[in-house]
């Protein structure tokens, strides 16, 4: 089974990666920690490098209890949440956890959300943290 993980490094992901935590453990899963970033040469290096050092930490989550870990940095040009998607078609992704930001809904209508489009349009199952 293959678990994935959006994770942009905030309380919310980090609740995300113990969610998936307990899945993995429960389902004998591999798990993916994946980052989408938009941009590309523009985006400052250091920018690439706090999204590297988040994966890293994020992975140390799973290697302690010996959990294989794959940790991806996306940066395709697409919006985070429909990168996130086609990365999970593309890997045969059996399940995912995303942390769910708390935001109006006026909010959600105006500006979108990469958790919803991930619900919405994954082939999948996906639990929600909050």
């Amino acid at each position: 089974m293959k678990i994935l993980v959006g994770y942009d490094g905030s309380n919310v992901a980090k609740e995300a990666l113990q969610v998936a935590l307990q899945q993995a453990k429960a389902f004998v899963a591999e798990v993916f920690v994946v980052t989408s970033m938009t941009g590309g040469p523009e985006v400052p290096k250091e920018v690439f490098l706090k999204a590297e050092e988040n994966l890293a930490s994020a992975r140390s989550v799973f290697e302690k209890d010996r959990i294989p870990c794959t940790t991806k940095l996306l940066v395709r040009g697409l919006a985070a949440g429909e990168d996130l998607v086609q990365f999970i078609e593309e890997n045969g992704i059996d399940a995912v956890v995303i942390g769910v930001k708390r935001r109006s809904r006026v909010g959600k209508l105006l500006f979108g959300s990469t958790a919803q489009k991930v619900i919405l349009d994954a082939q999948c199952p996906v639990i929600a943290v909050k």
